[in-house]
């Protein structure tokens, strides 16, 4: 039984995959930001979102491939409000806790967050 439960651990752990992306375009003061979180925390990604002080606003997204490409999709049009310019995507290796949760707290606070 535990050799079936560590390969579904590591099919899911092959799975998984870290996203970095700069959204540009009108994306600060039209709900971007909450937008992000709600469809985040819906598809069960985790990481956090913030403001740029260009313009821009920049999350860090992790989770199954399959909701992290429905989450770039739904990034690059945002919120009725917004009009996105551009999507500036770069996958990252591994990552700390500390990294995915947007502060120092304990592993366990992880969710997706909205970063100041």
């Amino acid at each position: 039984m535990s050799d079936t439960n560590d390969m579904n651990n590591m099919n899911n752990m092959n799975n998984m995959k870290t996203i970095h992306i700069i959204v540009t375009g009108r994306v600060q003061g039209v709900g971007f930001r909450y937008f992000t979180i709600a469809r985040a925390k819906s598809l069960g990604i985790r990481g956090w979102v913030r403001n740029l002080p260009d313009g821009s606003v920049e999350t860090l997204i992790h989770g199954q491939d399959e909701a992290i490409d429905e989450m770039i999709g739904l990034l690059r049009e945002g919120p009725l409000t917004a009009v996105v310019a551009d999507l500036k995507i770069e996958e990252r290796g591994e990552i700390t806790a500390e990294e995915l949760s947007g502060s120092a707290g304990p592993a366990g606070s992880l969710g997706f967050t909205m970063r100041l």
